[in-house]
């Protein structure tokens, strides 16, 4: 259920077109969780701090339906390039369906498997990562992206206050608040990087490396 606050966000923010709409009417139908889809406000957000920070290339850990991936790459310039890792492949026809209807599958590069194990093969220098994978890993996703992160370049890590557990009293013990509990604690404390959280649905970070 659509809450007041995310309806008034929604309704006052561009709206994202046809090709948005198409997926996320697609994910509502074939998958078990669509609430994992961005959504249009944080897509906007997405695609707004691409263009501001003016990425050229980009790695998306966690793809689902492509959702995220189509509005980052509707910010890119031209030339510009997204390396989209998804451990899922079925998943793969809803992509790149979303990406052929933006018009933008020229501009990302998917890479099937264990998120882990893809970045270690990736090299050069990246402008922009975003998270939102497996929540245990983020901390290793997050060291591993930092060599790859050019200074002034950002991570985007979703779903940071994981439906408030990570401020609760007790705090949970489940694996996927510890991996986030870390994580928060890592990028705040790391002096490589200077963050902010902000609480747009379920908590999103925005880190700048220096």
């Amino acid at each position: 259920m659509e809450s007041s606050l995310d309806k008034y966000l929604r309704e006052h923010s561009t709206h994202p077109g046809e090709a948005l709409d198409w997926v996320e009417r697609q994910t509502n139908i074939h998958t078990n969780y669509p609430r994992m889809l961005s959504g249009s406000v944080q897509g906007e957000l997405l695609k707004l701090l691409v263009k501001i920070s003016g990425a050229r290339r980009i790695i998306e850990i966690g793809s689902f339906t492509g959702y995220s991936s189509t509005c980052m790459a509707l910010g890119l310039p031209e030339g510009g390039i997204i390396d989209a890792l998804e451990i899922n492949d079925e998943l793969e026809d809803l992509m790149r369906g979303a990406w052929r209807r933006a018009g933008v599958e020229d501009k990302i590069r998917l890479h099937i498997g264990d998120a882990i194990q893809t970045l270690e093969t990736l090299s050069g220098e990246y402008d922009l990562v975003f998270i939102d994978a497996n929540k245990r890993e983020y901390c290793k996703y997050y060291e591993l992206v930092l060599p790859l992160l050019k200074s002034g370049g950002l991570i985007i890590a979703d779903d940071v206050l994981w439906d408030g557990k990570v401020y609760a009293d007790p705090l949970p013990h489940d694996a996927q608040t510890r991996g986030l509990l870390e994580f928060n604690e890592l990028a705040a404390k790391d002096s490589r990087v200077e963050t902010v959280i902000l609480p747009l649905r379920d908590g999103i970070s925005i880190i700048r490396k220096l």
